[in-house]
Parts: structure tokens; sequence; C-alpha cells
């Protein structure tokens, strides 16, 4: 065989081994939006108050990804990255048959929460994971993979809702919640197919010969100076002190993680994907029809997540989160005019549509990549978990705090909900100011390289 041919068998394999860990993000793109399918439904069945519909029912299972995201470096560190991979399917497998087989409010709650765990969990490990096995010049394409399987089951999560309806009569929420365990099982499967991380090798278990045919097995030109690169940085990092993520030295990186997480739910993006259909049945639009408009936002995410992924590695980063900055200050004002002057609801889907084509191709690309790939090797781990923490709390209060501002009966904006669009446009025009002021470019540059220009 040619040396083309090899490294395009090895190309693959890279690929292969990257895309069976971003199926985590599958699972946690379709596990995050099916509940929009469920909301009204098991609000009928249980007769629960907006406080407690919000917290318990729609809320649980970020409250579980928070949890996750925030202890999720712990496993991914001490076990390992695939390990904890594993673990995150039979969470996701165990949280989708318990909570369609629910019969009252806490227990459901019990196990979305379970669930929510393993999503929290796979936003610290997965994409850690994948920026650990690829090299400069694809890791942001590759991590950004994770972030297109999350899209993706949001689309088939929004499919699935809408299919799915009218099939088990007042049980239609189990099945929407129950067919996730055939996605979760599946990846569990193939996730026993992949390697260990060569970087936690080398920094965890200091296994030289693993490290090296891992390296040779995702194609790395030069496996012995790649490993000494990594080992120089590791002997470095064991002199300077603890490994606490939360020293001076890391304040920079710190900062940016935590203020991207915080801008990307300060969008408003979950608000609107856990209630398209709600937001969609005040613009006018009937219930079915509301369904299936789901589906054109679940569709148009996933193509312009596409545009994202092409555009990762060519324009970088950063220029990525001024596009998405510019496209959600004017959709999201233009949702607020719509509302405030009633006007029809294509007018109102499109700018919605809009909406979401920024993020797919601002925040959404770029939020997974650059917190898994701004902290050093030394505590990428306790980074990316503080940095998918920060995002996950956001996006719990958020969804917590939603059907008190947006309930049909004692809603604050029940009849117009203009106000909250308005206040999301105005918090993505401070994101714009802070990209253009604080934010630099990572991309191609290695993790070891990157590490030398953030952390001083």
């Amino acid at each position: 065989m040619s040396a083309s041919g090899i490294h395009s068998n090895k190309s693959r394999g890279i690929f292969f081994i990257s895309l069976t860990a971003a199926l985590a993000g599958f699972i946690f793109g379709f596990d995050t939006v099916v509940i929009s399918g469920a909301n009204q439904p098991i609000k009928l069945l249980w007769n629960t108050t907006p406080l407690f519909h919000g917290f318990f029912i729609m809320s649980m299972a970020l409250w579980g990804t928070v949890l996750g995201a925030i202890f999720g470096g712990w496993p991914t560190q001490k076990l390992g990255r695939r390990t904890t991979l594993l673990w995150i399917g039979i969470l996701f497998s165990i949280s989708a048959i318990g909570s369609a087989v629910a019969q009252d409010p806490y227990i459901f709650s019990f196990f979305r929460f379970i669930g929510g765990i393993g999503i929290g969990v796979s936003s610290v490990a997965a994409p850690i994971y994948i920026s650990e096995i690829s090299t400069a010049s694809s890791r942001g394409k590759l991590v950004a993979m994770y972030q297109f399987n999350i899209v993706f089951g949001i689309l088939i999560a929004f499919l699935s809702n809408y299919f799915l309806q009218g099939v088990g009569g007042s049980n239609d929420w189990r099945w929407m919640l129950g067919v996730m365990a055939v996605p979760s099982i599946i990846y569990t499967i193939m996730v026993m197919g992949i390697p260990e991380s060569p970087r936690w090798l080398l920094s965890a278990k200091n296994d030289i010969e693993a490290a090296k045919k891992v390296f040779e097995e995702i194609g790395s030109s030069n496996p012995a100076a790649e490993i000494e690169q990594v080992r120089s940085h590791v002997a470095a990092e064991s002199t300077s002190g603890g490994a606490s993520v939360f020293q001076s030295k890391y304040s920079r990186v710190l900062w940016l993680a935590f203020l991207l997480a915080f801008f990307n739910q300060a969008s408003g993006i979950n608000f609107i994907l856990y209630y398209a259909p709600e937001i969609l049945e005040k613009a006018g639009l009937a219930a079915k029809d509301s369904l299936r408009n789901s589906i054109y936002i679940g569709g148009a995410n996933l193509i312009f997540t596409f545009v994202g992924l092409y555009l990762i590695d060519r324009l970088g980063r950063k220029t990525l989160l001024l596009i998405g900055s510019v496209g959600y200050i004017i959709s999201l004002s233009m949702v607020a005019y719509a509302f405030k002057t009633s006007a029809n609801s294509e007018f109102l889907l499109a700018f919605l549509l809009m909406f979401i084509a920024s993020h797919a191709v601002g925040q959404g690309a770029v939020i997974w990549v650059y917190i898994s790939e701004i902290f050093p090797n030394k505590v990428r781990n306790m980074g990316a978990s503080f940095g998918s923490s920060t995002h996950w709390v956001f996006a719990a209060l958020i969804t917590l705090v939603t059907p008190i501002f947006l309930d049909s009966n004692d809603g604050i904006f029940k009849d117009n909900p203009w106000p909250i669009f308005a206040f999301f446009a105005f918090m993505m025009l401070l994101q714009l100011i802070w990209v253009l002021v604080k934010v630099p470019e990572t991309k191609g540059v290695s993790l070891e390289e990157l590490e030398s220009q953030l952390v001083k």
C-alpha cells in the first residue's frame, strides 16, 4: 500500500474514533429536546403548578447535568476518558427506560436527573477525549462533531416527537422518552471499541508504550516526538505547583471559559429549544403545526452546524463568534419586534430560524471546541468541567424560571413574551463587544503551544 493510502486509512480511523465519542452528543441533544414534546401532556397528566413543573419536570435533567458537569472532571481524570464515556452510555440507557415507565412526577424527575448527569459528564469527557486524539489542524472540526451530533439529536428528537404524537394516546410522551434507549445502547457498545486518550495515558499513567500505540493508530506522523512534547509539558507542570485549576496563572482561561459558557445561554438557545412548540403556539400556530415547525428549527440547526464545521478550522473560532453575535442581535431583535407588533407567524418563524443559524455557526460550533482546548493538559479535565458546569447552571436557571414568565395562565409575559427576546438581544450585544476585545484565536495551534500562549 502507498504512503498516501496508509495516511488515508489512518485518517479514517481517527475520524471513526472521534465520531464514536461524539455520538454522546447525539444522545445529549435528543435528551435535551425530547422533553419539549412531553411538556404539555405531563403538565395535564400530573396537574403541576408552573414552579413545580419548571423545577421537577422541565429542568430536573439540567440540574443533573450541572452535577455531572461539576464533578465530571473527576472520573474523566481518574478512570480515563474512554471508561467515563462508557459509563455515560449506561446512564443514558437507564434514564430513557426509567423516565418512560415512571408513574409519578418524582420518579420521573429522578430518572431525568440520572440522564442529566450523563449529559453533564459527556460535555466534559467527550470534547476532551476528541481534542486529545486529534491534530492541531483537524481539532476544530473533530471536536465540533460533538456539537454536530447534539444538533442532529435535537432534529431527530423533534421528528420523533412529531411522528409519535397520536401513537400512544395519552401515553405518547412515554414513547417519546423511551425511544432514546435505542441509540444509548448502540453508543455504549461502540465505545467499547475505541482506544484511550494517549495524552491521558502519559499524564495519568506514564504508559509510554500504550500511548505510542494509540498515536500510531490515529495516524501520528511522529509518535516519538508527540510523546516527548507531552511528557515535557507534564514534567514542567509537575514542578509548577498543585493541580488546582483555580490558581491565578489560570485566571485568563477561566474567565474565557466562564464568559463563553455564560453568553451561550444568555442567547436564549435552550429557552427556545425547550419551549419551541409553546413559543410557536403563542405566535398563533396550532399544536400540530407548532410541532412541525419545531422540525424546521431542528433542520436549520443541523444545516448550519455543517457550515460551522466547515468554517471552524478555516476562519477560526473568534471569527465564527463574531458572525454569530451579529446574527443573534438581528434575529432576536426581530423576534421581539414580531411579538410586540403581532406580526404573522411566518415572519416570526423566519427570524427564529435565523437565530438558530446564528447559534449553529457561532456559539454552537465553538463552545465545546474552545473549552476543551484552552486549558493545559494538567488541569484540562477540571477546566472543562468548570466551563461545562457554568454552561449548565445557566441553562438550568433559564429553564427553571421560564414557566414563570411564559405559562399560559400565570406567566408574567403570558400574553406577549417580547421582553424576553429583547433581553436576549441586549446580552448578545455585550457578547459581541467581549469577543472583539478579549477573545484570542486558537485555530491551528497545538494544545501544548496554546498553554504557552494563554497561561503565564
